[in-house]
C-alpha cells in the first residue's frame, strides 16, 4: 500500500488516497497492551449508530494515542475483536492508520479545533471505499467519527429503473441546453450528468466529496469563488455571476452561475444548490459577462481605469490600472499594501475608512510612488463608491492618471499668478507713480514757479517713461524678470523726440542678461530720466558742438548687484558742491536711488559729467546688498 495526501482549499478538507488497499496490513496483532482502558460511556448505544465512533486517549503530550474504542465497521474490516485493540498505542497497533491520521490527531489535540479528513481506498485502481472522518477533541479525549461508503455495482429495482429513465430524459435536456446542476447536503455533492458534459469527463467515485466545478476555476477567478464561499449567509443566500474554468484538456469555458443556499434559524447551512450554463459559444469576443463589456470599453486608454469591486478580493480592473501602477496584470496582487505607495497620509486614512465601511465614498487627488520609487511619481485622481444591490454590498470606482494635465494646470496657474501680480502691481505702481509725479510737481512749482514751460517739459518726460513702462509690462508674459536693455533703447528714442535732441547721440550698452523686477525698474527709469534731461539742457549749451553724446552702460558687478554709468561729453560741472547741496534735480535723483536701496556717486571726469549708480536687481537681494554697503550712503 502507498498513500497520497492533498488539501482542498475550497472545501477545507484534507484528502488521503490509499492505493492497493490490503486488509492484512492494517493491524499488527502482536502489539502490546499499554493500559487497561475504562469502559467507554454509551458503548451499547454506539453499536446502533451507522457511523464508527473511535475513541482515543492522548499520551506523551499528544505524540501518541491509546485506543479506548474502535467502531464496528473498522473491526469487521480488519477481522479483529475490540479486546485485541483496546489499550494499545495506535502507532504500534496500526502504523498504517497512524501514518494517515497521526498528524491530524496531534493537530486537533494541540489546537482543540476539529478537522475533517476524507480517505479513498483503491483496489485495482478503482475506488472501493470512501470514508469521511471528523476528528474532535472533547475534555482531553479524542473522537474520530467515520462514515463509510462502499461503491460496488448494485442491482436496481424496477422502480429505480423507472426513475433512471426519467432522469435520462432530464439529462438529455441538460445535454442540449449545455446546463448542469448540483445540490449539497451533509457535506456531500450530488451532480447531474450535465455537469460532466460541461467539464468533459466521466463520473468518478470521489466526486460527491468536493466541488468539481470550483476545482477547475482559473486562477484569475479563484478570489471571486473564495469570497463567494465566505459570504454566503442568510442575508446573502443567492449569487449570480459568470466564472471561467479550465477543463482537464486545457479548454477555457465560461459558465453562467447561479447559487442558492438554505439556512436554519441558527444561521447554519442546511443545503446548497448550484446551476451552471456553458455560455462559451457566446463568448468568442471574451465579453460574455456584462462586466466584460464595461472593462473592454476602458482598455484603449492607459490613463483611465475602471475599478470593479476594488474593495473586494473579487476585484477586476481594466488594463489602464496596470499601466498606471506599472505592474503586469499577471504579477499584481491586490491588497492594502498598495497604500504604502501613496504619499498623502490623509488619503491613506480615508481609503482605510472606506475599506472598513465607515464611509461610502472617496474622491481624492494624490501622489503615487511607482513601485515605491520616490523619484518616479504620478499624480492620480481616485473615485470609489460603496453601494448595496439587493442584499449584497458592492463597490465601483475610477482611477485617472492626471500627471500631464496637472503639470499643464500648474503652469497655467503660475502664468495666471504672474498676470495677477502684474495687474496688482500695475495698479499699485500707477497709484505710487501718480503720487511721485505729484510730489515732483509740488517741488518744481516751488523751485520753477516763474518758468511753467520747464515744469511741463519735465513732467512730460516723466509721464512718457512711465507710459512706456506700463505698455511693455502689459505686453509681456514675465512680470518679474524684465529685460532692461529693451526699455532703455525705447526710452532714448522718447527723450530725443521730446526735447528736440536729435543732434545728440544716445548710446546704451546694457548686459542682455540683466533682468530686474518691476519694483526696481520704475524708479530706475525715472532716475535715468532726470539725469538725461539734465544733460540735454545743461551739457551742450553750444548747439553747434560736434559729437554730442550721452552714454549709458549697465553691468552686473556682483551676483544680483548692477552698476549704471551715465556719462556725457559736454562742458561739465563748474561747481559740483552746488549740484549736491542746492539742486532740485539732484534731490529727486538721490531720493529715487534710496527708494531702490541703491547708491549714487558723482564721478570725477576729465570731459563732461558722469554718475555711477549701484542697485540690486530685486528687493529680494537688497538686505544682503545693504549689509555689504553700510556707511556708504550719500
Amino acid at each position: 500500500m502507498y498513500i497520497e495526501k492533498q488539501y482542498r482549499e475550497l472545501e477545507k478538507v484534507e484528502e488521503v488516497r490509499v492505493y492497493n488497499f490490503d486488509k492484512v496490513q492494517l493491524i499488527e496483532r502482536d502489539a502490546p497492551q499499554v493500559m487497561r482502558p475504562e469502559k467507554v460511556p454509551f458503548s451499547n448505544v454506539m453499536k446502533h449508530i451507522p457511523s464508527d465512533i473511535n475513541v482515543f486517549l492522548p499520551i506523551d503530550d499528544g505524540e501518541d494515542f491509546i485506543i479506548e474504542r474502535i467502531g464496528w465497521n473498522l473491526l469487521e474490516r480488519a477481522n479483529i475483536n475490540l479486546e485485541d485493540v483496546e489499550g494499545r498505542k495506535i502507532s504500534e497497533l496500526s502504523p498504517f492508520y497512524f501514518e494517515i491520521f497521526g498528524d491530524a490527531f496531534k493537530e486537533v489535540h494541540n489546537t482543540q479545533k476539529s478537522k475533517t479528513i476524507r480517505v479513498f481506498y483503491y483496489v485495482s485502481n478503482k475506488i472501493r471505499t470512501i470514508a469521511n472522518v471528523d476528528i474532535i477533541c472533547d475534555d482531553g479525549t479524542l473522537y474520530a467519527i467515520s462514515d463509510y461508503k462502499n461503491t460496488p455495482a448494485e442491482v436496481k429495482t424496477l422502480e429505480e429503473q423507472h426513475e433512471e429513465e426519467i432522469e435520462s430524459k432530464a439529462n438529455l435536456i441538460e445535454y442540449f441546453s449545455q446546463t448542469g446542476s448540483y445540490y449539497k447536503t451533509r457535506n456531500e455533492f450530488t451532480w447531474t450528468p450535465g455537469i460532466y458534459n460541461i467539464i468533459n469527463r466521466s463520473k468518478q467515485a470521489e466526486d460527491p466529496f468536493y466541488n468539481i466545478i470550483f476545482d477547475l476555476v482559473i486562477p484569475e477567478d479563484k478570489p471571486l469563488v473564495e469570497e463567494l464561499l465566505e459570504t454566503m449567509s442568510p442575508e446573502t443566500d443567492t449569487y449570480e455571476n459568470i466564472i471561467r474554468i479550465k477543463t482537464h484538456e486545457g479548454v477555457i469555458k465560461y459558465l453562467d452561475t447561479y447559487l442558492y443556499s438554505k439556512f436554519d434559524e441558527n444561521g447554519e447551512e442546511i443545503s446548497h444548490y448550484g446551476l451552471f450554463k456553458d455560455v462559451s459559444v457566446d463568448s468568442h469576443k471574451h465579453m460574455t459577462r456584462p462586466v466584460d463589456f464595461m472593462l473592454n470599453g476602458f482598455n484603449r486608454t492607459s490613463k483611465l481605469s475602471l475599478l470593479i469591486e476594488p474593495l473586494s478580493r473579487r476585484y477586476e480592473f481594466s488594463e489602464g490600472f496596470y499601466d498606471m501602477v506599472e505592474v503586469p496584470k499577471t504579477e499584481y496582487i491586490h491588497s492594502m499594501k498598495i497604500l504604502d505607495n501613496i504619499v498623502e497620509e490623509d488619503v491613506k486614512k480615508d481609503l482605510k475608512r472606506l475599506y472598513d465601511g465607515k464611509i461610502n465614498e472617496i474622491n481624492k487627488i494624490f501622489t503615487y510612488r511607482v513601485n515605491g520609487d520616490e523619484e518616479h511619481t504620478k499624480i492620480c485622481e481616485l473615485f470609489i463608491e460603496r453601494f448595496k444591490y439587493g442584499n449584497k454590498e458592492h463597490s465601483i470606482g475610477f482611477l485617472t492618471d492626471i500627471t500631464a494635465a496637472r503639470k499643464k494646470q500648474m503652469e497655467l496657474m503660475k502664468s495666471n499668478a504672474n498676470k495677477n501680480i502684474l495687474i496688482k502691481e500695475v495698479h499699485h505702481r500707477v497709484k505710487n507713480n501718480l503720487q511721485v509725479l505729484n510730489s515732483f510737481l509740488n517741488l518744481e512749482r516751488r523751485a520753477y514757479g516763474d518758468n511753467p514751460n520747464r515744469i511741463l517739459d519735465n513732467m512730460q518726460a516723466r509721464l512718457s517713461s512711465l507710459a512706456l513702462l506700463h505698455e511693455k509690462t502689459y505686453n509681456t508674459e514675465d512680470f518679474v524678470n524684465i529685460n532692461l536693455n529693451d526699455y532703455l533703447k525705447d526710452q532714448d528714442e522718447t527723450l530725443k523726440t521730446l526735447f528736440g535732441a536729435k543732434s545728440i547721440n544716445f548710446t546704451s550698452d546694457v548686459d542682455p542678461n540683466i533682468h530686474i523686477t518691476i519694483e526696481i525698474i520704475t524708479p530706475l527709469l525715472l532716475i535715468i530720466d532726470e539725469l538725461t534731461m539734465n544733460a540735454i539742457k545743461h551739457a551742450f549749451p553750444d548747439p553747434d558742438m560736434p559729437n554730442k553724446t550721452i552714454a549709458k552702460k549697465i553691468n552686473v558687478i556682483d551676483n544680483y548687484i548692477c552698476e549704471l554709468i551715465l556719462h556725457d561729453n559736454g562742458v561739465g560741472l563748474k561747481d559740483p558742491d552746488s549740484l549736491i547741496h542746492h539742486n532740485l534735480g539732484w534731490e529727486i535723483v538721490n531720493n529715487l536711488t534710496k527708494q531702490i536701496n541703491g547708491k549714487i556717486e558723482l564721478l570725477d571726469c576729465d570731459v563732461g559729467t558722469g554718475f555711477k549708480i549701484t542697485f540690486p536687481t530685486s528687493f529680494e537681494h537688497t538686505i544682503e546688498y545693504h549689509l555689504g554697503n553700510m556707511g556708504g550712503e550719500l
